[in-house]
């Protein structure tokens, strides 16, 4: 094809694309029912119900990019769903990075990461075809396999912050457990103990456990609490801590002793683990040894040697 019956084609393009758009901003632009009459309705009582949503609240001034591509975003969400699946991994692997998102809005956002990497290599294609138009046919398959990456390079950055939460949880843990302990030995429930070390501390495990004394307040079992808290965690440290309270709570047993016990092994363990990576980075101290330094020392210990052979030799 020629640049100019590729300058007809974008150009069309274009004008469809700005076409579709005025026609979903003038939809999304008209008054809704609700918008017009809760003004009316807002000062009647909320009996057994949620509060309506105010006139003038989200609802009425919807985002117009919202309004424009949200349906085409949840279509191909819906197809991503279904070509991947494992929503149980995905929703499980969501709970552990504490992130507020259901499965869908999870694959939005992976359909959003794959656009902006195909629109990045659909730029690139482009201009390698205006140079040598029978190259259009990889662009097109380079283009597929850029979103396909952005797909897949959401669901590892997900996996990278369950890993780096579950990380911080570890840190924290101990100096938790700790405080934990030395509220119950003073004489301070359990619950009592949980509410003050929350209010005092800040990080992931907090948050934890301000979901569990969430829990306990409206009225739950601190041992159901806790054994969710177990069930739920990715963290192993974790889950026999809140297995360690239940039995505690449960069966009367000193808790102080049990959060003491628990704090020191996760010390222990940071211990262990320090001690195999600083094995690991020893090993691999070794390879610019091996491989720069050695061979450099080699070549200036034999080269003068080298040199005042082929100086002597006839």
């Amino acid at each position: 094809m020629t640049p100019g019956l590729w300058g007809a084609l974008l150009g069309a393009v274009a004008a469809g694309g700005l076409l579709l758009t005025a026609s979903r901003i003038r939809l999304v632009r008209r008054p809704q029912l609700a918008s017009r009459v809760l003004p009316y309705v807002r000062d009647l009582p909320q009996v057994g119900r949620v509060p309506a949503v105010r006139a003038g609240a989200s609802s009425a001034h919807t985002s117009v990019a919202a309004g424009v591509f949200g349906p085409p975003l949840r279509a191909a969400a819906d197809g991503v769903e279904r070509v991947l699946g494992g929503t149980t991994s995905v929703r499980r692997r969501l709970e552990r990075a504490g992130l507020d998102l259901s499965v869908h809005d999870f694959r939005v956002e992976q359909v959003v990461w794959g656009l902006v990497s195909l629109v990045a290599t659909a730029a690139y294609g482009m201009l390698r075809t205006l140079h040598d138009p029978d190259k259009a046919l990889s662009s097109a398959v380079l283009c597929l396999c850029a979103f396909a990456l952005g797909v897949v390079a959401r669901d590892n950055h997900l996996t990278g912050q369950v890993t780096r939460r579950e990380r911080a949880i570890l840190l924290e843990f101990p100096t938790v457990a700790e405080l934990l302990a030395l509220a119950v030995a003073a004489g301070e429930s359990p619950v009592a103990a949980l509410d003050r070390v929350v209010r005092r501390s800040r990080g992931e495990l907090s948050r934890e456990l301000e979901r569990v004394l969430a829990a306990v307040r409206t009225g739950e079992p601190v041992g159901v609490a806790f054994d969710r808290l177990a069930a739920t965690t990715g963290v192993p440290l974790v889950a026999r801590f809140a297995d360690g309270i239940v039995v505690a709570v449960e069966r009367g047993t000193p808790l102080a002793d049990v959060l003491h016990a628990q704090a020191a092994d996760v010390r222990e363990a940071g211990r262990r683990q320090l001690i195999e990576t600083a094995a690991r980075r020893e090993v691999l101290m070794m390879v610019p040894v091996v491989f720069l330094v050695l061979p450099v020392t080699v070549l200036f210990a034999f080269y003068p040697g080298v040199v005042g052979l082929s100086l002597t030799t006839p």
